[in-house]
């Protein structure tokens, strides 16, 4: 059995505060499809925390729009760092993430009204799709870019998680790499200038090379009519000589500190990934049970859901995280979900039980009544200990 892609599962940010950013997040982009809420230790991650287990608290929402989901994430045992430098268009690393939206008119009126900053006006994309750009208040850069995948309709303004936009340093090796191990393998354009819409972004204003790629096969699985299409672009500097910065060194700045942390694919058969990209030389970084692969998986649990995750580096080393799910979780109260691994692994999930989702949806009283205070923020005495 080949392995299959749902489409990206998930684009992770670390943040200061887990709960503030995930109100702004639910407010604007509609993620209130809570997956998890979950305390933990991330001790697989070592070769990008500085050699040290570390603690965290992540949040992993969705729209019901459809699309990819944010993963929220806050350190508990050190305090969150932010970069010593503006990251400038570019750079090495997930600079912008892409939100789908079906009036993209609409949204960009009511983020406009409410005085979000925006960086663009709004404008068309170079293949004719109404866009603009938009930063929330945490420093995260999101292009919001129509498109007309819809799975349910609700009153967001916008959809879920569409793609990023990556700063690489040859974009030919990367265009390779995003074909060959991700499917990308369809160039919606190529084109060298200075970019009108990338003005009032940082080092928007020099001349770049921009290559937007999507995938010409349907993706496969038993997310991907949830998660559906989705687009990664390419941006290379050109004609300067600036030198370009990683936005995460894994030294000072770790996985989980402030910023896109890593793209999210959600996948199946993970034996058989792990044998194509040894085919290409991109090797697991970080895998949740490497005795997968000579015998039945273990479960991993990822705060209600469960699976098997390892990561791999893009030629820059911007991180890639791959996820086989095996539970989810629908009706957690009654202990009722999915046990994929009995399921046809290309056959998505029927439309019924995926809109099942709905049930998770959160109001702004999860996060601002005083019962789910003491149930789920993270401690005063763990704040005032960063601070020491």
């Amino acid at each position: 059995m080949a392995f299959s892609i749902s489409g990206i599962q998930q684009v992770g940010i670390g943040v200061k505060d887990v709960y503030q950013a995930w109100d702004w997040y639910r407010e604007y982009f509609g993620a209130d499809v809570l997956l998890s809420d979950a305390p933990g230790e991330a001790s697989l991650m070592q070769p990008y925390t500085n050699h040290q287990p570390q603690s965290r608290h992540t949040i992993l929402a969705y729209n019901m729009q459809g699309g990819g989901g944010l993963e929220i994430w806050q350190y508990t045992s050190r305090e969150p760092h932010e970069l010593d430098f503006q990251p400038q268009l570019g750079d090495l690393g997930i600079f912008i993430g892409k939100i789908k939206c079906q009036n993209v008119a609409a949204a960009y009126l009511k983020f406009k009204n409410d005085n979000l900053t925006l960086l663009s006006s709004f404008s068309k994309t170079l293949d004719n799709k109404d866009h603009f750009f938009v930063k929330d208040p945490f420093g995260n850069i999101f292009e919001v870019v129509e498109s007309d995948i819809v799975f349910n309709e609700t009153k967001s303004k916008t959809g879920g998680i569409y793609g990023a936009i990556l700063g690489v340093s040859d974009i030919e090796k990367s265009k390779e790499f995003y074909k060959n191990i991700l499917g990308y393998d369809t160039v919606i354009y190529d084109e060298t200038d200075v970019f009108e819409d990338f003005a009032k972004l940082p080092g928007g204003k020099e001349k770049y090379r921009r290559v937007l790629l999507g995938h010409s096969q349907k993706r496969k699985g038993p997310f991907s009519n949830f998660l559906n299409a989705s687009q990664i672009e390419l941006v290379q500097l050109v004609e300067s000589d600036r030198e370009l910065k990683h936005i995460y060194d894994f030294k000072t700045h770790l996985w989980g500190d402030p910023g896109f942390i890593q793209i999210c694919f959600d996948i199946r058969n993970m034996k058989d990934l792990r044998a194509h990209c040894k085919s290409y030389g991109v090797e697991f970084q970080c895998d949740s049970n490497p005795e997968a692969y000579e015998k039945d998986a273990e479960i991993f649990d990822m705060g209600g859901a469960s699976g098997h995750f390892t990561y791999i580096e893009d030629p820059d080393g911007s991180l890639i995280e791959f996820v086989e799910t095996y539970y989810v979780p629908v009706l957690a109260k009654f202990n009722i979900g999915i046990n994929l691994k009995k399921r046809n692994p290309e056959k998505p999930l029927p439309d019924f039980i995926m809109s099942g989702l709905r049930f998770l949806r959160k109001g702004d009283d999860y996060t601002k009544s005083d019962t789910a205070k003491e149930k789920t923020r993270i401690s005063d005495e763990c704040a005032a200990k960063f601070k020491k």
